[in-house]
C-alpha cells in the first residue's frame, strides 16, 4: 500500500520502533506520511503524538519531520536532528538518553513499556517471510520480535549485493538463562544473514527507492590532524612498550570529522592488518578497507557520504567478505568489547581537570545528541580515548574546564584525553596528578594560567585534598560564558 495508507495504521499514543542507525537504514516514506497526518490532526484540533524508538540517529525525513509536526511525545535512545534537539531543549519533547547496548535488553525486560508498531526498512522480503536487512541493523531484530504490528518499507535503492553481509544472532536470552556469546574475533559469524519476521504481524508493505542521508565529512582541519598525530604516536609508543600488538587491537571509532581524521591518519601510518569492532562504518574506515590497511570491520551500520557510497557499491563484492553488520546489542555488547580488547576512540564536548567527560550537554543543560555507544566501549574497552579540540566558538570556550556541569563518563572510565595541544595518558595517576597533566598537555595556552591558578587555590582551600575543588567557583567558567559569551576571565 502507499505510505499514506500505511501511516494511517499508526494511532495517537502508539509507541513506534523505527529502523535506522546514524543516518542509515531508516524508513524514508512512512514517517514523513505520519508527520503529515499528525499535522492535519493538529489543524483539526485533535491531539496526536507518538513515542519513537530507534537504533540511533536517523534523518530529516524521520526525526525532523515528526519533530516539526510536534508529533513526538518521547524519543529514545539517540538523536542528532536540529529540529528534534530544539524541541527537547525547549521542553516540548521528552527524551531518554541511554547506552545503546541497553536499548534492546530494556525492551525485552519490559522496562520501556509496550511496543505497538515497528516500521522497518529492508532490502527485500524472501518467499518464506525472512527479511534482507538494509544498510543498518540497529535494534530491528528486537522491534520485529516485540511489536504487535509491523510495517515494512522495501527500499529498492539498497544494493542487492548487501544480501549476505549481515550476521543476526538469535542466541541472546533473558536472565537467568543467558549464555556466553560465542564471538572471539571481529570476523566471526555467529548468526544468520536474515531477520526473522512473523508474517501474521505485518500490516503493510511500502515500496520505496531512496538513498540514505548523505553523511558529509569535512576535510580534516589542522586541529583534527594534530589530534590524529598524537594518537598515532601514542599507538606506536604502546606497541614499542609491548602493551599493544603490531596490528593493534580492534578499533572503535565514534562518528564525526575528528574520528575520520584519526582513521585517515591510520591510513598513512605504519600499522597493518587492522580490525574494527565498532558501531558505524564511515568514510575513513571504508578507505582503510579499500587500501588494505583494515583487514576486517564489524559494525551495525554503513553511514557513508554519497561519494563513499558510490565507491562501496562499485566494489561491493570485495567488501562483502570483509564487513559484517550486526544488531547493536551485539556490536555494542560489553562482554564482547572486553573480550576483544577494543580500543575506543570517541569525541566529547569537554573534559574537566580530573578526567570526567561531558559528551552530551552544552553548558550542562542543553542536549546536543546523546551518549550513544561511547559508554559501552569506554567502560569495557582495552583503551578508552576521548578527543576534542582544546577550544570552541573561536576560543571563547575552553574544552578543558575546572568541573564539567554534566558527566557522561566518570574519571574511572577515562584513560586518555587528547586535544590538538597534546595527549594526556591518565593511567595509574591520582586525581591531582591527572589535573596537572591535563592542564599542561591538553588545555589551550590561553586558558592554562587560569586552570593552574584554580588548581593551586583549590588545593589550598578545598576541605578535601583528594579531588580539590572550590565549589563556589567550580562552574563559574560556564556561568561566565552564559553571561558574557566567553569563558575567559577578562571578558
Amino acid at each position: 500500500m502507499s505510505a499514506d495508507d500505511a501511516a494511517r495504521l499508526i494511532l495517537p499514543g502508539d509507541t513506534v520502533g523505527m529502523s535506522g542507525f546514524t543516518g542509515a537504514g531508516y524508513p524514508k516514506a512512512v514517517p514523513a506520511a505520519l508527520a503529515r497526518h499528525i499535522s492535519a490532526a493538529h489543524a483539526a484540533g485533535q491531539p496526536f503524538k507518538v513515542s519513537v524508538w530507534t537504533g540511533a540517529s536517523t534523518a530529516p525525513e524521520l526525526d525532523g519531520a515528526l519533530a516539526a509536526a510536534d508529533g513526538v511525545e518521547l524519543r529514545l535512545p539517540y538523536q542528532s536532528d536540529p529540529v528534534c534537539r530544539q524541541r527537547i531543549n525547549d521542553g516540548r519533547m521528552e527524551y531518554l538518553d541511554i547506552h545503546l547496548s541497553h536499548v534492546a535488553q530494556f525492551a525485552w525486560f519490559g522496562f520501556l513499556g509496550k511496543l505497538d508498531v515497528a516500521v522497518v526498512e529492508v532490502a527485500a522480503i524472501l518467499e518464506d517471510g525472512r527479511l534482507v536487512p538494509s544498510t543498518s541493523v540497529g535494534n530491528n531484530k528486537t522491534w520485529l520480535d516485540q511489536a504487535d504490528k509491523i510495517i515494512l518499507e522495501v527500499n529498492s535503492a539498497v544494493p542487492a549485493g548487501l544480501d549476505g553481509m549481515h550476521d543476526l544472532y538469535y542466541g541472546t536470552q533473558l536472565p537467568p538463562h543467558r549464555k556466553p556469546i560465542p564471538l572471539v574475533r571481529p570476523s566471526d559469524r555467529i548468526g544468520e544473514p536474515y531477520l526473522r519476521c512473523n508474517p501474521d504481524k505485518v500490516i503493510a508493505v511500502v515500496q520505496t527507492d531512496a538513498p540514505d542521508r548523505d553523511t558529509r565529512f569535512a576535510a580534516p582541519d589542522e586541529a583534527s590532524r594534530r589530534i590524529a598525530g598524537h594518537i598515532l604516536e601514542f599507538f606506536a609508543h604502546e606497541v614499542a612498550k609491548g602493551r599493544l600488538p603490531a596490528e593493534l587491537l580492534p578499533l572503535q571509532s565514534g562518528v564525526g570529522n575528528i574520528a575520520n581524521a584519526v582513521l585517515a591518519g591510520l591510513g598513512d601510518g605504519p600499522f597493518e592488518n587492522l580490525t574494527a569492532f565498532t558501531e558505524v562504518l564511515q568514510d575513513g574506515m571504508l578507505d582503510l578497507l579499500g587500501s588494505g590497511k583494515l583487514a576486517f570491520a564489524s559494525a551495525t551500520a554503513l553511514s557513508l557520504s554519497s561519494q563513499a557510497r558510490e565507491a562501496f557499491n562499485a566494489d561491493l563484492a570485495r567488501y562483502r567478505s570483509r564487513i559484517l553488520l550486526r544488531p547493536q546489542e551485539i556490536s555494542n555488547h560489553p562482554e564482547l568489547v572486553r573480550r576483544l580488547g577494543v580500543i575506543a576512540m570517541n569525541g566529547i564536548i569537554e573534559a574537566d581537570l580530573y578526567g570526567n567527560i561531558n559528551s552530551t550537554h552544552v553548558m550542562g543543560t542543553q542536549i546536543m545528541n546523546g551518549i550513544g555507544g561511547s559508554g559501552d566501549f569506554a567502560r569495557n574497552g582495552f583503551l578508552s580515548i576521548f578527543m576534542t579540540p582544546s577550544t570552541a566558538k573561536g576560543g571563547s570556550i575552553s574544552c578543558i574546564v575546572p568541573m564539567t556541569p554534566h558527566v557522561d563518563h566518570t574519571e574511572h572510565d577515562v584513560q586518555v584525553v587528547v586535544t590538538e595541544q597534546g595527549l594526556a595518558d591518565l593511567r595509574g595517576l591520582s586525581p591531582k596528578q591527572r589535573a596537572r597533566l591535563i592542564i599542561e598537555r591538553c588545555a589551550h595556552p590561553d586558558y592554562r594560567p587560569a586552570l593552574r591558578d584554580y588548581c593551586q587555590r583549590a588545593l589550598a582551600g578545598s576541605p578535601g585534598k583528594h579531588t580539590p575543588h572550590l565549589l563556589e567557583e567550580a562552574l563559574s567558567w560556564h556561568v561566565r560564558y552564559l553571561r558574557s559569551g566567553s569563558m575567559a576571565a577578562q571578558a
